[in-house]
């Protein structure tokens, strides 16, 4: 889940949803796109399909908080969110799998987020000691599979390069909006503008569910997008089954995502 607090409990986002919604502004860019971009498009949309149990299965934080992606991770990303590392690997060895059934050139793309997410934006310090032969095993076969994928289909590292920056562009903005982030943030990576010249995106909040982005990268001057979400009252949970019986009585809900030029 993606969390966000409110007065009386929690807006907590699916991951897939987020993922979808990385889609759709994917769907509107407008400077120069990853080619083949159908096939880019795909792994941003599903990038998080490795989710889909996790976030059925509900869990609670030890502090009795719904188990989730917090705006408080956005630019300052520990990899692991707030579950253990070896359930996140499983996670993420998963949405590479999904994807590769359908899309080899999907799977790699989102093999090449999931070892940055845990090496470069990972805090490696927080590894339990017995986890960090796990964690490098797992980094290694990810980047193994991907160079013989890679070499088997005949994709060049510059295709990849550009479809992994592309991928992790859309999925960073889309957890500044799904989060709530409030405070300006630069996407990750830079990318060619509508001349060919690459350029650093800055967000900035300006509003409930509105973000500006400059140097502005879509196509009408500004694109509104829709979220599902549930809304769950109750600050704190004592146990799991409480948590459970709030989220099923919570009410599904649809948001508003606003972008517009900054």
């Amino acid at each position: 889940m993606i969390r966000a607090e409110t007065e009386t409990g929690w807006i907590l986002i699916k991951h897939t949803d987020h993922a979808m919604l990385a889609g759709e502004f994917a769907r509107c860019w407008a400077f120069p796109k990853p080619e083949p971009f159908d096939r880019v498009l795909y792994a941003v949309a599903h990038h998080d399909d490795g989710w889909t149990k996790r976030d059925t299965d509900l869990s609670l934080t030890a502090e009795g908080k719904p188990e989730a992606f917090t705006r408080t991770l956005v630019g300052a990303y520990s990899a692991f969110e707030e579950i253990d590392l070896p359930s996140y690997l499983r996670v993420r060895g998963e949405a590479t799998r999904i994807a590769a059934e359908t899309d080899p050139l999907a799977g790699i793309l989102i093999s090449m987020h999931t070892v940055n997410l845990l090496t470069e934006q990972a805090d490696l310090a927080s590894i339990r000691p017995e986890h960090r032969p796990l964690h490098a095993e797992f980094v290694a076969g990810q980047q193994a599979w991907q160079r013989t994928t890679a070499q088997a289909h005949g994709f060049t590292m510059e295709q990849l390069q550009r479809g992994f920056e592309f991928l992790q562009a859309c999925d960073n903005l889309s957890l500044i909006a799904c989060s709530g982030f409030d405070r300006v943030a630069k996407l990750r990576h830079t990318h060619p503008d509508r001349s060919g010249q690459r350029v650093t995106l800055t967000c900035t909040h300006k509003g409930p569910g509105h973000w500006g982005v400059d140097p502005w990268p879509f196509e009408a001057p500004r694109h509104e997008f829709t979220l599902p979400y549930r809304q769950v009252f109750g600050a704190r949970f004592s146990t799991l089954a409480d948590y459970r019986a709030a989220y099923a009585a919570g009410a599904g809900k649809t948001a508003v995502i606003t972008l517009s030029a900054a």
